[in-house]
């Protein structure tokens, strides 16, 4: 059995959950459910960021407490991915005391390895990032993130010696190419550490809403000097090795553009000075845009995922992020296109076919399921659909894998209107047909169990098959021929009622 460690970002609790934080919340969960259905061992982690001055500066502005801040928001979090059907192994949470003793074992081996030493900063600080930047990087004076002013801080603080790991970070990179991606990201990552790394500070002195440095307890970890190691927390870093030996390095951390420096720079070499591997791959999505646009407070263009779901329902919310969008590269989310999306995929698609072989299996075959035929029209189709759906969710390019698997669903509709069932008498040519469009359902149902897990379920039970989806062990159950016949096969109300736009 193949292990599987993926993990989304730990998202920052100083605000409410939005569908850019959904989109890669669903992302993982739906690469972790293709991962299952292989039957590998897998460990999927999200979580929440409770730490650094800006979670500090907003529960000062609210009269409250930063941990009451961050217990109110992380139940948000938490409350989102159940929302989206979203079947995390572990939420960690910054503030539990598993991760404060991880944190202190982590910083206390690099600063033991002499890689953390005392020295004086000054520089241009976003406390939105928790991130320093030089006048070179600023757009117009402000962050080039969130277009905020920086301040210049300065403080006394303890240094992570970054620079030490400019050669070996082009040496790993050069071995592993494929440790970022998509490929201009590691691009990114190759340009900035080719011109120069420069130490940075990994400690603040000026609050105490962190982690307490055990060499120095007057001052606390910088907030990604404590958030980056929730990847080695959840798996048993300083608290089980077998366990931890067992998970680590991660497979795949999914993370948004804007943080793709922290994750491919920092991190590594962070691990480097631990004396633990890098991460396997950091993959970096773009932007979940709103009319050209990263969403944001300051903006006002927010999107919550309960509003979407108050709309269209979960599954169709999950398959929307997944197939809209190419995985790595900035979408552009509009309610317009959900809709488009929905009518044509959902309604028209795959709702209908469900509907029509429920119909007239019912009226011509007397409710009950006919088996497929083996060298079916569309045998050799669904083999082809099974092999560009796995290469496809094994690429994390959940788009492709969903094309792939539509091509199905359009294939098996087209079928049916070149044989018209519903025209011809009951017999064995209309059990022979219905007996394939059974039996293609049965594979759709398992391949878009990772995107859709409700729905397929619901086509399951409809179809007379006992159990789901999610107990299928692939690739043995996209083979032809496991639909068993002789199965009471139920209408029922459509799954996607068409929407207007």
């Amino acid at each position: 059995m193949a292990k599987f460690y993926l993990t989304t970002p730990i998202y920052y609790v100083n605000d409410a959950p939005h569908i850019g934080h959904a989109y890669t919340t669903v992302t993982g969960d739906a690469v972790t459910r293709w991962h299952r259905l292989l039957g590998d061992d897998v460990f999927f982690l999200t979580g929440t960021d409770e730490h650094g001055l800006k979670q500090k500066q907003a529960a000062d502005a609210l009269g409250i407490t930063p941990q009451e801040l961050a217990d109110r928001f992380s139940m948000r979090f938490r409350e989102a991915a159940d929302l989206l059907d979203v079947q995390y192994d572990d939420f960690i949470r910054t503030t539990e005391p598993r991760h404060y003793k991880a944190v202190q074992k982590f910083m206390q081996t690099i600063y033991d390895n002499g890689d953390i030493e005392l020295g004086t900063y000054e520089g241009l600080y976003c406390v939105a990032c928790e991130a320093y930047y030089t006048e070179d990087e600023l757009v117009d004076g402000c962050c080039p993130i969130h277009g905020t002013p920086v301040q210049r801080m300065q403080e006394e603080n303890w240094f992570f010696k970054l620079s030490r790991y400019q050669d070996r970070l082009l040496e790993w990179y050069d071995r592993h190419p494929e440790a970022v991606r998509p490929q201009t990201r590691l691009n990114e990552v190759l340009g900035f550490i080719r011109g120069g790394l420069q130490d940075f500070s990994m400690s603040r002195s000026a609050f105490d809403w962190g982690v307490p440095l055990p060499w120095d307890p007057s001052q606390v970890a910088w907030v990604w000097f404590d958030a980056l190691p929730n990847y080695i927390t959840a798996v048993g870093y300083g608290d089980d090795d077998e366990r931890f030996n067992y998970w680590w390095p991660v497979d795949y951390h999914l993370v948004g553009k804007d943080i793709l420096r922290f994750h491919a720079v920092y991190w590594p070499a962070m691990l480097m000075a631990a004396g633990l591997d890098p991460p396997t791959c950091v993959f970096a999505h773009g932007w979940l845009l709103v009319s050209g646009e990263k969403m944001s407070k300051t903006r006002a263009n927010q999107i919550s995922p309960q509003q979407l779901v108050d709309d269209f329902g979960v599954d169709p919310v999950r398959y929307h992020f997944l197939r809209d969008t190419t995985f790595g590269q900035d979408g552009d989310f509009s309610w317009e296109g959900m809709v488009a999306r929905y009518n044509a995929d959902l309604a028209n698609n795959l709702g209908n076919l469900v509907s029509r072989v429920a119909t007239v299996v019912g009226k011509k075959c007397n409710g009950i399921g006919p088996a497929p035929q083996d060298g079916s029209p569309l045998q050799a189709l669904a083999a082809d659909v099974y092999d560009a759906t796995a290469d496809a969710w094994d690429r994390i390019a959940p788009h492709e894998a969903l094309e792939a698997t539509w091509r199905l669903i359009h294939e098996t509709n087209a079928y049916l209107e070149d044989n018209e069932p519903w025209k011809a008498d009951p017999g064995p040519a209309v059990d022979a047909v219905m007996g394939d469009a059974l039996e293609a359902l049965r594979v759709v149902s398992v391949l878009a169990w990772p995107a859709m897990p409700s729905t397929t379920t619901e086509i399951w039970r409809r179809i007379g098959l006992s159990g789901s989806p999610a107990d299928q062990r692939l690739p043995d159950a996209a083979r032809w021929g496991g639909y068993p016949g002789g199965v009471a096969v139920e209408s029922g109300e459509p799954l996607f009622p068409r929407k207007k736009v």
